[in-house]
């Protein structure tokens, strides 16, 4: 399990570590529940339309909806050899709620803790933008695409996402701190936990990530 407040780099951290795994004969599935959430919304379903009034407001997705999801998801064969949560649980019940549907078979072998300065998380979030053909995730400072609002890999328009503003960003910090924060302690006490320095760069965040996770 992958754990950090939003623009901890969670997401992209994980998606290296299923692509090196899928070349290295290792498979991994990365499963992001924030993801899932943006697919359901993009296809205009029940869920979507659900879930985007709480994601638009930086707040988070009732629990019984992310719990079905996810251990649906989690059941799917390309998650059968191994798996990686990133933006879930997110509250206490769902940690609970969690260990109670892996039981004995499938329990957490490690949870990440991803720290980052809340300053720093916010500079992220608001200058991020994502490709709306292809959802790349480019950076306006720290990865900015050769011609300002255009995606350098098929020329598609770049976006940044509602809760992507500074209002919404405050939100879902202040949401995180007084929901998720308490899952440190309650993974600590299980001796799960073990933190990463993610505020350095991608490169030397993943080198270091792939020894933790040993």
């Amino acid at each position: 399990m992958f754990l950090g407040a939003p623009g901890a780099g969670k997401g992209t951290q994980a998606k290296q570590v299923a692509e090196r795994g899928a070349a290295t004969g290792a498979p991994i599935a990365h499963i992001s529940t924030g993801d899932m959430l943006r697919a359901q919304v993009s296809a205009g379903t029940e869920l979507g339309r659900q879930a985007k009034g709480f994601m638009d407001q930086g707040q988070l997705v009732p629990d019984a909806v992310i719990i079905a999801m996810v251990q649906q998801r989690i059941g799917e064969p390309d998650a059968k050899s191994g798996w990686i949560l990133d933006g879930f649980p997110r509250t206490l019940p769902q940690a609970e709620a969690l260990d109670e549907s892996l039981g004995d078979s499938t329990p957490l072998s490690a949870v990440i803790y991803f720290a980052v300065p809340e300053a720093e998380l916010v500079g992220r979030l608001t200058g991020r933008r994502t490709c709306a053909k292809c959802g790349a995730i480019w950076h306006v400072t720290n990865k900015p695409t050769k011609v300002a609002g255009v995606c350098d890999l098929d020329g598609g328009e770049l976006t940044q996402r509602s809760d992507d503003r500074e209002e919404a960003i405050r939100e879902r910090l202040d949401v995180y701190r007084s929901q998720t924060e308490p899952l440190l302690s309650y993974y600590r006490n299980r001796e799960l936990l073990r933190e990463i320095d993610a505020s350095r760069s991608p490169a030397v965040v993943f080198e270091e990530l792939l020894k933790l996770m040993q």
